[in-house]
């Protein structure tokens, strides 16, 4: 390779480092909803894009099969920008993305949120065979079935924690098995229906369970150990007062005689 072709690669190689350096120098940014990705339909949903104090120009995407459509965009230098939707319908329901700009580049696209749109359906049923109260280690099914709705998807949902999806087994049902249980499993929990073709727009949620993991044994334990500290307190109020008397017995002779010899 002849000096003047070395320098050029040379050149072309720093260049291309440089641009890679200026391209990290973004922050890749995070997208979140408030108060939640679970919005019953015609409420309003908050869609936060954060980034850099330097950001100038926010762009939030709702994504489609192989496109995008850009929702909206936000001016103003701050760290993070706020897009409100309200009246969420059915076309408000999906996957959402965004970027800033910084100077003359785009960051990079944040990881997709998905917005799911609740109550287009009637309420399905959440129901067990087994006791809501049950011991650590234990394992309980619960099953979400719709009688007129057929659902091919089902979703169950516990009061702040994670939405766990699962399939339909047969006859419009889902099941879902917890455990081995421990400590983090109490709590209440509901179930959504929904459609595989439409997998953004889920039923209203069904009635609540409310699941309590307990261990029995050791409150058994703290039962008998207060029923134990109760009998030996009883004894122990008995024996002073078998004192007492005696004390008293001894007392009282003696007092007569001193009141005679005066």
């Amino acid at each position: 390779m002849a000096p003047r072709d070395t320098a050029l690669f040379c050149l072309v190689l720093y260049l291309g480092q440089k641009i890679q350096a200026q391209d990290g120098d973004l922050p890749i940014p995070t997208v979140s909803a408030t108060p939640g990705f679970l919005v019953p339909r015609n409420e309003s949903v908050k869609i936060l894009c954060c980034g850099t104090p330097e950001s100038y120009l926010y762009q939030l995407e709702l994504l489609g099969n192989a496109t995008y459509k850009v929702v909206e965009r936000k001016l103003g230098f701050q760290k993070e920008a706020e897009f409100t939707i309200n009246h969420v319908g059915v076309n408000s329901a999906g996957r959402y993305r965004c970027q800033y700009r910084k100077q003359h580049r785009w960051s990079e696209h944040s990881e997709a949120l998905e917005l799911v749109v609740t109550g287009l359906y009637d309420k399905p049923f959440l129901t067990t065979n087994q006791s809501l109260v049950v011991m650590p280690g234990e394992k309980i099914s619960l099953w979400c079935s719709s009688a007129h709705i057929p659902f091919d998807r089902f979703s169950l949902s516990k009061e702040g924690g994670a939405t766990l999806s699962q399939h339909q087994n047969a006859g419009h049902q889902g099941d879902f098995i917890l455990g081995p249980a421990d400590s983090s499993f109490s709590g209440n929990y509901t179930c959504y229906g929904w459609k595989s073709g439409s997998p953004y727009v889920w039923s209203a949620p069904s009635d609540a369970l409310q699941l309590v993991v307990t261990d029995t044994r050791n409150h058994d334990y703290m039962t008998e150990n207060l029923v134990r500290m109760g009998v030996a307190g009883l004894v122990l109020a008995a024996l002073l007062a078998v004192l007492a008397e005696h004390w008293r017995s001894h007392q009282v002779p003696h007092n007569k005689q001193k009141c005679q010899a005066e």
